[in-house]
């Protein structure tokens, strides 16, 4: 039984390898750009900047994470949240009276955020229906429904913004829950359900276990479909709530909005240890790197660098840390064997 254990811990402190390496590098950004922009990256104005505008990006990546985990891939997040905008904004704008108050503009706004759900709901069933039941390859079939989603909100839009909402709607982008912003705490919540639900739920060891070997998921009964296909309707569940995210953030919705969030997000479930053939991911590691390049997004904002030079720094980012990632695992089998003979050895003794 010793044995066992022994063997348990070394296993969760080499899964957590690239981990603790996200967190160092992460520590290092952070202190670099603060020994770089003492008077302005380490003070509370730009701290509570970044917590407003890590979180849409933070939830898109939450829903890349866990397609990813199966094995596959949602290109269509961003334009699934940019769809559900719209539609809250339409809602807003088009069907709410202008003079509704009180009650009625609590039932207003709730019935907004129950359309962008269900609008991120639907667009999963059709990714999930595409994925799942059809058989398309996932990368194909989000990226022809990423056209899809973003080529109705240009019809619906006509390629124009659409803004004039409730203050009291905008609060959820800029109001507080004590001192933390309401967009952080959205993230917040998410991810704490995100962490239970693959960490603590039969549907999430049914996911790991899909990702990892398909073939042994279908031998130890897991039904492959249903499963992958509730994992592509969470996927566009937190893509609506990164909607309302994001339009109660900037006050409008459009349907180009954030079109580089589909790379950062993936690029973000990389850094955050993902892996992108399926099986492994964590919740923490994401959130550590969706941090890690906010931290250099603040960072290069204030140094005024260009989005060039942005774009270049998070490309050679990626790059480095798969290469680690893809050294490490090359070598993990030959370390593995050898850490079970030498404890297997001691325990025997």
């Amino acid at each position: 039984m010793d044995l066992v254990r022994r063997l348990q811990l070394r296993d969760l402190v080499n899964r957590d390898d690239n981990l603790l390496r996200l967190l160092v590098i992460s520590v290092l950004v952070f202190g670099t750009m603060t020994v770089l922009n003492p008077d302005r990256f380490l003070t509370g104005l730009n701290i509570d900047s970044m917590a407003n505008q890590f979180p849409e990006l933070g939830i898109l990546s939450l829903g890349v994470m866990l397609a990813m985990i199966t094995g596959g891939i949602d290109l269509s997040v961003v334009g699934v949240a940019n769809l559900a905008g719209i539609f809250v904004a339409l809602v807003f704008t088009k069907v709410m009276p202008a003079d509704a108050a009180g009650a009625a503009l609590v039932g207003w706004i709730a019935l907004a955020l129950g359309v962008a759900l269900c609008t991120g709901l639907a667009a999963g069933a059709v990714n999930a229906f595409l994925v799942a039941v059809v058989g398309i390859p996932p990368i194909l079939a989000t990226l022809g429904t990423m056209q899809l989603f973003t080529g109705l909100a240009i019809v619906i839009t006509q390629g124009y913004a659409v803004v004039g909402y409730p203050e009291a709607f905008l609060a959820l982008g800029s109001g507080r829950v004590w001192i933390f912003p309401i967009p952080f705490v959205v993230f917040a919540a998410c991810a704490g359900a995100m962490s239970v639900l693959l960490g603590r739920t039969r549907f999430g060891l049914q996911l790991y276990v899909m990702g990892t070997n398909l073939r042994a998921a279908v031998f130890a009964g897991i039904e492959t479909r249903k499963a992958l296909f509730k994992s592509y309707l969470l996927s566009g569940l937190l893509s609506g709530i990164a909607g309302v995210v994001m339009i109660s953030r900037t006050n409008s919705a459009k349907a180009d909005y954030g079109e580089s969030y589909v790379l950062q997000a993936v690029l973000v479930s990389v850094l955050g240890g993902v892996n992108p053939a399926g099986g492994f991911g964590t919740v923490l590691g994401v959130t550590v790197a969706v941090l890690s390049l906010q931290f250099l997004s603040s960072g290069f904002n204030m140094l005024r660098f260009s989005n060039f030079a942005k774009e270049f720094t998070w490309g050679m980012f990626l790059l480095a840390i798969m290469t680690l990632n893809y050294v490490q695992n090359r070598r993990r089998p030959r370390r593995e064997a050898a850490r079970v003979q030498s404890i297997a050895t001691g325990g025997a003794q």
